[in-house]
C-alpha cells in the first residue's frame, strides 16, 4: 500500500500514530519506509522499517523547485487500506 500527500506532516501527530499502528499491526507489516516533509524541517525525513522496529532520519534539504510530498510505502498482509490512508492523512497540518 502505497500514499502520498503534500503539504507538512505534526511530528506528533506521525508519532503517535506509527506508535499505535505498529503496537496493533506491527506483526502484518513486514516492511514500510517513507519520504516526509515534516513541519519546521528543511529537510526531508527518511524512514524504514521491518515489523515493529522503525528508524527515521533527516536527509537532505528539500530543493526550492521540489514540491513538498509526503510519500510512504507499507508492505504487509491484512492491511486496510483505507484505515492507513486515513490515519497518514489526519498526520497533515491543517493550514
Amino acid at each position: 500500500m502505497g500514499s502520498e500527500a503534500d503539504g507538512d506532516l505534526d511530528m506528533n501527530q506521525l508519532s503517535a500514530w506509527l506508535s499505535t499502528l505498529l503496537r496493533d499491526k506491527g506483526v502484518d507489516i513486514f516492511r514500510s519506509k517513507g519520504i516526509l516533509a515534516i513541519e519546521g524541517m528543511d529537510e526531508r525525513y527518511v524512514f524504514q522499517g521491518v515489523h515493529m522496529l522503525l528508524d527515521g532520519s533527516p536527509d537532505r534539504a528539500w530543493r526550492p523547485e521540489e514540491s513538498r510530498t509526503n510519500k510512504m510505502v507499507f508492505i504487509g498482509r491484512n492491511l486496510d487500506r483505507e484505515e492507513l490512508e486515513a490515519g497518514f492523512r489526519r498526520c497533515l497540518v491543517s493550514t
